[in-house]
């Protein structure tokens, strides 16, 4: 089984056990944080789909219920219970905020067991070692970090992991396949995750957003030029992820000599186009660092 926990609005994700397997063991838990309740809400799709579980069969608790009404009429067991979440389920996912981490931890500590429970953090710059600290016991943790187009099965998520078997990597990336493209990374590298594939959703979508306005300029009406612009951007990666050469190879196949490729990327570079990109996706990165440091212990 498969929860999702949240403290402010709380999701829980899981495959009900047998009643005999119910009556030997407590299952887990799944919580996972995207810090936007759009991204926690796709999130707890992706993680029902990557079971392959039936809608019973699945537990999703949020604080404010009425907000999922519509997942409770495809009959996903909703509750703002987190401890209900904890008892019902196998897998848990720490879905919260970075302040609303430790207060979460409290509440479910006693009902997670180290020797049966995996954990499953999208917290924002919160590591392995200060879970186990919070939560006072072994438990193993894998790190993920998805990004909203997990919303469509489009999703990069990093995991990563400082104590979990082999199998219980295999088993989140199993999950996160589902609905994307995983890898596994170092830890130290999951902050940096964050800026360059979640936030990372937010710069590319301005760049689309920038690159449509200058489609107004040049005559196109609004939604052509957001669909010009969005499609050359979608078919400018598949290009990249289906050939696996440099971005800077395909460049050079559509800029001539004096042509007006090379102009206009030469003009966007005097503008600062790739140090304002480089810039702000190490900006995020620091700010990530910061989340959990920042909040109250």
């Amino acid at each position: 089984m498969r929860a999702l926990v949240h403290e402010a609005d709380l999701f829980i994700l899981g495959k009900t056990e047998a009643p005999e397997r119910r009556e030997r063991e407590e299952n887990q838990v799944n919580n996972r944080n995207s810090g936007r309740r759009k991204h926690r809400h796709v999130t707890s799709q992706g993680a029902c789909a990557g079971e392959s579980l039936s809608a019973p069969r699945h537990h999703i608790t949020r604080r404010t219920k009425s907000a999922f009404k519509e997942i409770a009429a495809e009959g996903f067991h909703v509750t703002d219970d987190n401890n209900e979440a904890v008892r019902n389920s196998e897998l848990i996912v720490l879905a919260v905020l970075p302040h609303q981490l430790n207060d979460l931890l409290g509440a479910i500590r006693e009902r997670v067991d180290a020797r049966k429970h995996l954990l499953v953090s999208v917290v924002s710059g919160v590591s392995t070692k200060d879970i186990l600290s919070r939560l006072g016991k072994e438990a193993e943790i894998v790190r993920a970090m998805p990004n909203t187009a997990i919303a469509i099965g489009e999703s990069m998520t990093c995991i990563a992991s400082g104590n979990a078997s082999t199998k219980s990597l295999a088993r989140v990336t199993s999950m996160f396949d589902t609905v994307g493209k995983t890898i596994e990374i170092n830890e130290e590298l999951i902050t940096s995750a964050t800026a360059l594939c979640a936030c990372g959703i937010a710069f590319f979508l301005r760049a689309i957003r920038a690159a449509s306005q200058g489609g107004i300029e040049i005559g196109f009406h609004a939604d052509e030029a957001l669909t010009l612009a969005a499609q050359t951007a979608k078919g400018a990666a598949a290009l990249i992820l289906a050939t696996h050469n440099h971005p800077e190879r395909e460049i050079d196949k559509v800029t001539s000599p004096k042509g007006c490729t090379i102009a206009g990327l030469n003009e966007m570079e005097h503008q600062g186009f790739s140090s304002a990109l480089i810039k702000g996706i190490k900006t995020s990165a620091a700010k990530a660092n910061e989340l959990y440091s920042d909040s109250p212990r």
